[in-house]
């Protein structure tokens, strides 16, 4: 008798299980902001009208929560955003899933920068040099033109940080993108890009949140700036008429990652599949102006949205890819430098 009410007591608890395991719905989180809202109308809505429960969550970019969800085994995010240099790091550190591409796209469909062990590009951002259309009557035509305060008087608006920074200060110098990062290694190379900064350094203006650079030049606070290329469209969309200058921008991309552990990998393959996909992915380009990681999504747009985007072929043609393995060898120094020389 004890045997029989085990059995059913066994069934009992797997009739109990089964809707819940049917509802088991997926984490997936983001940076929040336009990019989140761009996420939501391509990736989110039609991935859940296709029957699938999603929550969204928005956070800062903490690996030390991946980290702690790792070792305790207590995962709750099953896809995770992440910056190119956490990408990198997590998977090094073995916080995230080797991904098996098999299961996700045919690796030749994307950007070359997009596929890596643990981490696959979902789309490319850039920093580069913008100005207000209504306000400069001399549009800047190179990098050395931000430097210039005598061709182009004003203020300069400049992410407050190594990173960018170094790079544009040799792009002004006179290094073809193509050798910045070879230059920069070197203690030469390092020493010419902190003396071009010093040469603007009265004129510039920090900014350390991505939407004080547009709101600079909206206000004339700034004539040219640093910025965020998805920023730019941002305001553009609110009505501004603020432009970019796109040659020795600095592009990367934002990577979608699977914490290690988690009891949903399946289901966190099938939607990063889903959101790589050329509908999908040309779908979240036209609500911000990030370029596809699959590069089949571009024969899908027109060419106003292709204009804003740094992956349009007009756009990239000078453009610099940041490199992730040199800011993880040398950023830290290089952070630690600039501080010092920024309080000077």
């Amino acid at each position: 008798m004890k045997h029989k009410s085990l059995i059913a007591c066994a069934a009992l608890s797997a009739c109990v299980a089964l809707p819940s395991f049917a509802e088991q719905s997926l984490t997936v989180v983001n940076f929040g902001g336009a990019n989140a809202n761009a996420q939501k109308k391509a990736f989110y809505e039609p991935y859940e009208k296709a029957g699938n429960k999603l929550v969204a969550v928005e956070y800062n970019g903490e690996q030390a929560k991946i980290k702690a969800m790792v070792e305790t085994k207590k995962i709750t995010w099953d896809v995770v955003e992440v910056e190119s240099p956490d990408a990198a790091r997590g998977c090094d550190e073995g916080l995230f899933e080797k991904l098996d591409y098999s299961k996700i796209i045919n690796k030749a469909d994307l950007q070359p920068a997009a596929v890596t062990d643990c981490g696959v590009g979902i789309f490319v951002w850039s920093t580069v040099m913008a100005y207000n259309g209504d306000k400069l009557k001399t549009a800047p035509t190179s990098w050395a033109d931000f430097f210039d305060t005598k061709k182009i008087p004003g203020k300069r608006g400049m992410r407050k940080g190594a990173r960018y920074n170094l790079e544009f200060a040799l792009l002004a110098d006179g290094v073809k993108p193509a050798d910045v990062y070879k230059v920069l290694a070197t203690k030469e190379g390092a020493d010419r890009a902190f003396k071009k900064l010093s040469e603007l350094k009265p004129n510039i203006q920090w900014w350390e949140a991505g939407a004080q650079a547009p709101q600079f030049l909206v206000a004339g606070d700034v004539v040219l700036t640093t910025v965020y290329n998805g920023r730019i469209d941002a305001a553009n969309r609110e009505g501004r008429n603020l432009k970019i200058y796109w040659p020795g921008g600095i592009y990367d991309l934002d990577y979608w990652a699977i914490p290690r552990g988690t009891p949903n990998k399946d289901a966190a393959l099938k939607f990063i599949s889903y959101t790589l996909q050329p509908q999908q992915q040309a779908a979240y380009a036209q609500n911000i102006a990030y370029g596809p990681a699959n590069n089949k999504a571009l024969a899908k747009l027109d060419k106003k949205v292709l204009d804003d985007l740094p992956t349009s072929p007009a756009n990239a043609k000078e453009a610099l890819q940041f490199s992730v393995a040199f800011w993880a060898d040398q950023g830290e120094s290089l952070e630690k430098r600039f501080a010092s020389w920024a309080t000077q």
